[in-house]
């Protein structure tokens, strides 16, 4: 078995490779290679991100299999990748809905609960010299999480890491989102998290008309590549965000409505206050979900105009770029493809981490 001691991470004409593991549309891909990361292949049993994989992230290739049946010998065949590579990198950002707080059913998301353990075979098998974990902060704090048991399995294979809840607020993502985020390495020793930036983007620095949105009506359907779309609303619910001030308003301004307001939220003011509620100018965007695109769903009112965010909207808050295409048909299933990804500004601050790791040898 190949190893290669500290001191050859240290050529400054040294280019990582990696392997995208759970790849969804790319954000985490693209980040890396924003970052001069050359990544080999996305890996994915979603089908539908394909396209959306491969238009904007070419030459890495869209690999469609569901890692939890994927072997470690046919993920050879298709890459030809060596073992125990300290120039290879392994980012496994596997679907978090069972272990994030939003409230989503458990039963219909287990068979995704425990994917960190399918990422190990890999790790094991090919002990590439590093490794990327992204994901909810429930993987951190959950008592039935597996990362425990990762964590141990990568001291036992020589591996140094280090872990901690991050906020993507202080990574160049205009947008509230907590993530865990771990970092490990076979030929680092003093392995550390990319340092968080005093300077946070908020809303007003990526939407607006100045930024290239021009101002449209709920169910404007936008039928270029720029999908600046946005969804329809019911008459009660035009109502309601018509009443709802701009700029931060919440569903309080309706509250004594007896025809708009909800029937759950009756004498609950103080409840569930993003329900309903518009973005702040100045202030980063709540987390975006994959129903951001729905004004009942969150905090995700355009904060002055009468409807929800639009797609491309809810893309650049993920830190997407302007050009960067979703193709699919169905809205909804372009929300998913964006609301799961990993915003392509914290991977590429993750990525420019690892190369100055791989510059210093110890940073």
């Amino acid at each position: 078995m190949k190893s290669s001691p500290e001191s050859t991470l240290c050529s400054s004409s040294v280019t990582l490779s990696a392997v995208d593991f759970f790849c969804g549309a790319g954000g985490m891909t693209n980040g890396l290679r924003l970052a001069g990361i050359h990544v080999l292949a996305g890996i994915d049993n979603e089908e539908q991100c394909r396209q959306s994989y491969e238009h904007n992230n070419k030459p890495a290739k869209f690999l469609g299999y569901d890692v939890a049946k994927l072997s470690c010998e046919h993920l050879d065949q298709e890459l030809n990748l060596k073992v125990d590579d300290p120039f290879l990198v392994f980012a496994g950002c596997s679907p978090c809905q069972y272990w994030s707080k939003i409230q989503t059913s458990r039963k219909k998301n287990e068979s995704t609960a425990f994917l960190l353990k399918e990422f190990q075979r890999f790790v094991q098998f090919f002990l590439p010299g590093f490794i990327i974990i992204e994901n909810v902060p429930g993987l951190m704090t959950n008592a039935q999480s597996y990362l425990p048991c990762f964590l141990k399995f990568l001291k036992e294979n020589g591996y140094s890491y280090a872990h901690n809840v991050i906020n993507a607020q202080f990574y160049g993502v205009p947008q509230h989102r907590r993530r865990y985020l771990l970092i490990a390495s076979r030929h680092v020793s003093a392995v550390s998290l990319p340092a968080p930036e005093k300077k946070i983007r908020d809303v007003a620095s990526v939407l607006g008309v100045t930024n290239g949105f021009p101002s449209i009506p709920a169910g404007h359907i936008d039928t270029t590549a720029f999908m600046h779309t946005a969804a329809a609303l019911s008459e009660k619910n035009l109502r309601r965000i018509r009443m709802t001030p701009h700029d931060g308003g919440t569903r309080t301004a309706w509250k004594d409505d007896p025809e708009l307001q909800i029937n759950a939220y009756r004498r609950k003011d103080e409840c569930f206050l993003d329900v309903y509620g518009r973005m702040f100018w100045k202030k980063p965007a709540p987390t975006i979900t994959t129903r951001f695109n729905s004004l009942s769903n969150g905090r995700f009112g355009h904060p002055d105009e009468d409807r929800a965010i639009s797609l491309r909207e809810g893309a650049v808050l993920q830190s997407f770029s302007l050009d960067y295409q979703f193709i699919s048909s169905n809205m909804n299933a372009v929300a998913r493809q964006i609301g799961n990804a990993v915003p392509p500004e914290l991977a590429k601050r993750i990525g420019q981490h690892l190369l100055r790791m791989v510059a210093h040898g110890n940073v």
